[in-house]
């Protein structure tokens, strides 16, 4: 795995960002490895991603954060600092449809995603199994209007124990409170039929199938207080057409769910989104 720090910045666009921060890295013998910056012009900010090599760096790791910071007050930076060869502990929310959930535990499993999976919570007992074959313990906590908030407590010790870095909402049909998404902002990642308005509820391909629509779609996004309402990370859609059935209909959704997770996944591991104002900035 490299040896390297990425950097993520939000800022007032102005002259000479990029040659302070590439001052920065170059004095202190660092090697930039990429490099992607975008400039939202109807806000007058600058993003960018900077990713160096440190192996030679002179500063130690547990200080960069602290000398960037001259630099990142100066322009009026929103930053974080992540390094490529930590290993990100993931928890996995589910209740009872395994495809998003069999599918990304398999990408972990493969090396395709970067980190551990070190849990699973589920209101419901039937995706035991599946955690079992993958060798991750599961935590049985149903969940009603009744008993939400200790069961959310209890979510959030198992959580904190485990130091979990990101919670990955595998089709858990749970609403979760403001308290709890506040523990983990832009740490909580949501995947859902691109529906929503028109087709809410428990069986949204039923109603999309009678309407006749013509294409079906999933997004994938950060979990914030307002349900569904979250920064947008990756959307995709695929055709449908009168000779797709009902059980067509929620086959192809099913299979645009796991990729656009999976995505989404991928690109908060490997440290390339940026959340500002709402929505996103994923770098390449």
């Amino acid at each position: 795995m490299e040896e390297s720090a990425v950097l993520l910045i939000a800022c007032p666009d102005r002259v000479g960002i990029i040659k302070e921060v590439a001052g920065f890295i170059a004095d202190n013998r660092g090697n930039i490895m990429h490099l992607d910056q975008h400039i939202d012009k109807q806000s007058n900010t600058f993003l960018a991603r900077i990713e160096w090599d440190i192996r030679s760096f002179k500063i130690p790791k547990e200080s960069i954060k602290e000398e960037f910071s001259e630099i990142a007050e100066r322009f009026g930076m929103n930053f974080t600092l992540r390094f490529a060869n930590c290993t990100p502990k993931v928890a996995l929310f589910v209740s009872r449809q395994d495809h998003c959930f069999y599918d990304i535990m398999h990408r972990f499993k493969s090396g395709e995603l970067r980190g551990k999976v070190k849990l699973v919570i589920s209101n419901h007992v039937d995706l035991k199994p599946i955690s079992d074959f993958f060798g991750v313990p599961f935590f049985h906590i149903p969940k009603s209007k009744d008993n939400k908030p200790e069961a959310e407590r209890r979510e959030l010790e198992i959580l904190k124990s485990e130091s979990i870095d990101l919670i990955i909402l595998a089709r858990y049909m749970q609403i979760l409170s403001k308290e709890f998404v506040n523990e983990f902002p832009n740490k909580i990642i949501n995947i859902h039929h691109s529906f929503l308005p028109a087709f809410p509820g428990a069986k949204p391909y039923h109603r999309a199938y009678e309407k006749g629509v013509k294409i079906i779609g999933a997004t994938s996004h950060y979990v914030t207080e307002e349900l569904d309402q979250g920064p947008i990370i990756e959307q995709d859609i695929i055709r449908v057409s009168h000779r797709d059935t009902l059980e067509d209909f929620i086959r192809k959704g099913k299979d645009i769910e796991k990729v656009v997770l999976a995505r989404a996944v991928k690109w908060h591991l490997e440290n390339r989104i940026l959340v500002y104002n709402n929505k996103t900035v994923v770098f390449s």
